[in-house]
């Protein structure tokens, strides 16, 4: 049994302690931040069982300088700031080739799997069922030839990884929708992911039984960390190994040990409104890039990605354009919040997580990189990080690049 420190409290932090404790290792926690108070809290709160694809750019310059230009607004950027990430998005760019995409998507598509039955031995575990939705979520369009398209796509990721969904049109949405204030073309019905209605809450909840099996938690400056002959220190805490869970952090921190590690910063917003909307599940409004979800909280308002440096806007413009929408298809109310929450997704451009241990660190493990899925796939490559550390190193075959 080792003595090992996760930095990191996150959804993929709290997961890594959770599945080393499995394996016998002691654990402690160190973050500034409550567990779950930080980009964990901020997603759509789906598990996703449908995502059997990495996110990819369109390879297509055309197409992609329409998303520059703020197409289905899927993508802010501030020119200006563009360039520090340009090597990262350049990077991005190039492995969205066909090519590149055949070679990771098994192994992205074999984690998407284990993700739903990863989560329910968690929420069973933690009893935080009453924080769970298992009927999926809407994929809803505009117009009919958008509908069209989106059903041939549903219709191949059938044939080729059986990812099980419905159609319903414009007719059976608004039955099964009846607080939708406008007519639209239809929806893609996908059935098998869950959804939560408090993301950071379920976070918090895993932590409190990663205690109840005799963890810590510790209130701490994760880059105080330092090594101290064999081991590390950090945060006043000493350990045999440590993992490197901080997300969108990791790749600072790991500077000061001298690994470069290139990442493309997705900053999302959202902002919970009040309103009687009655959605009955979430709702990705695909034509519009932002995913209205019930939560606890209120009706959330989820932006897709600002690929701008630089401080968080306080006005952006994705989450104005995702609040017109939904005005426009649901009774809203005021917001809830007085600014709009501002999270980062650690997106590596290799389109995979990182799971390793560093090269010339011994007792040092990485583990982050999620991009969009850290919600989702937190406790599935915990799983995989905690058989690593030991002894089966096959468990992250696949999982060791983007760092050097």
């Amino acid at each position: 049994m080792a003595q090992i420190v996760v930095l990191g409290a996150g959804m993929v932090g709290v997961c890594t302690a959770l599945a080393l404790q499995e394996h016998g290792h002691e654990c402690i926690v160190v973050d500034w931040s409550p567990p779950g108070s930080e980009t964990s809290y901020g997603n759509a709160g789906i598990i996703q069982a449908e995502a059997v694809e990495p996110y990819s750019l369109p390879t297509n310059p055309l197409t992609l300088l329409r998303m520059a230009l703020g197409w289905r607004n899927a993508v802010d950027l501030r020119w200006t700031s563009l360039a520090s990430q340009s090597p990262e998005l350049y990077s991005y760019w190039r492995s969205s080739s066909p090519a590149f995409l055949r070679r990771v998507t098994p192994l992205w598509h074999q984690l998407v799997l284990e993700a739903v039955p990863r989560h329910s031995a968690l929420i069973e575990a933690s009893g935080a069922g009453n924080l769970i939705r298992r009927d999926g979520y809407w994929e809803v369009h505009t117009t009919e030839a958008g509908l069209s398209v989106a059903i041939n796509d549903a219709e191949r990721r059938k044939r080729q990884y059986g990812v099980e969904f419905e159609v319903a049109d414009s007719r059976a949405l608004a039955r099964a929708e009846p607080g939708l204030r406008a007519t639209l073309a239809g929806a893609i019905h996908w059935t098998a992911p869950w959804t939560c209605l408090a993301p950071g809450e379920l976070v918090a909840t895993y932590a409190k039984l990663f205690e109840k099996r005799g963890g810590r938690f510790v209130t701490g400056d994760a880059f105080s960390l330092k090594q101290a002959g064999k081991g590390w220190q950090v945060a006043g805490e000493s350990a045999e190994l440590v993992v490197v869970a901080l997300g969108p952090w990791s790749p600072d921190l790991l500077k000061t040990f001298g690994y470069h590690v290139p990442m493309v910063r997705k900053r999302g917003y959202h902002r919970h409104y009040t309103g009687d909307h009655g959605l009955s599940r979430p709702m990705l409004l695909a034509d519009h890039s932002v995913v209205l979800s019930p939560m606890l909280a209120g009706l959330r308002i989820a932006t897709a990605a600002d690929l701008s440096a630089g401080a968080p806007q306080a006005n952006p413009p994705q989450l104005a354009r995702g609040e017109t929408v939904a005005r426009s298809l649901l009774h809203l109310g005021e917001p809830v919040e007085a600014a709009p929450w501002s999270g980062t997704r650690p997106f590596l451009p290799c389109m995979l997580p990182l799971v390793r241990q560093a090269d010339r660190h011994p007792g040092l493990w990485l583990h982050f990189g999620h991009g969009h899925q850290g919600f989702t796939l937190g406790p599935v490559t915990a799983d995989r990080l905690a058989r690593a550390i030991s002894g089966d190193t096959i468990a992250v075959e696949g999982l060791d690049r983007g760092v050097r």
